[in-house]
């Protein structure tokens, strides 16, 4: 079987993303999630939060903690996606995800999901994946359980009133509790 990228693939570059970062991954972050500029992707969360969805702050705060990697994907030398990592124990969590609306559809979330379940495994062992999405996106949380992801029906409240997060649009707001076993392919 050929694994090989067709020719017309972009080539992607995965890297740590670093403080020269943080405006290009806010843009694309806010750009993902906000504002008319996310209805160009399936990500948008315009309907229900307006705002900011990160500051440069929070981006440098991923950075530089201990346990944390911010992953940035490059293609054509400007990053396209990028996902946080967190050693937790036993589990790691994912957050932080955003791909732009200009190449959303194309496979490449599925890319970065595949790649930083991989990191987890390899590098901190473990042996799940934790994330937290807001409970009534509906279409977002069914794209992650085709991923393997599963809904615990573990909630935990919207920061309400912190507008760090983005000003809801409507009241039913939580954020719910997705988890993938991360299974080693080499022991199965």
């Amino acid at each position: 079987m050929d694994t090989a990228a067709p020719e017309h693939a972009p080539a992607h570059t995965f890297r740590d993303a670093t403080h020269a970062d943080v405006d290009a991954l806010v843009a694309l972050v806010e750009s993902a999630y906000r504002g008319d500029s996310s209805r160009a992707g399936w990500t948008t969360e315009a309907d229900i939060l307006q705002g900011q969805r990160t500051d440069p702050d929070g981006v440098l705060a991923v950075i530089e903690a201990p346990d944390s990697r911010l992953l940035a994907v490059e293609q054509d030398g400007r990053i396209v996606a990028c996902c946080q990592l967190e050693h937790r124990g036993e589990h790691a969590y994912f957050g932080m995800f955003a791909v732009s609306p200009t190449v959303q559809g194309a496979g490449l979330g599925k890319t970065v999901m595949a790649h930083a379940e991989r990191q987890a495994r390899e590098a901190w062992g473990a042996t799940e994946m934790h994330m937290t999405v807001i409970s009534v996106r509906d279409d977002l949380i069914a794209w992650y359980e085709r991923r393997g992801y599963r809904r615990t029906g573990r909630m935990t409240p919207f920061p309400y009133g912190d507008e760090r997060f983005g000003i809801p649009q409507r009241a039913d707001l939580q954020f719910e509790l997705l988890v993938k076993p991360l299974v080693n392919p080499l022991a199965t």
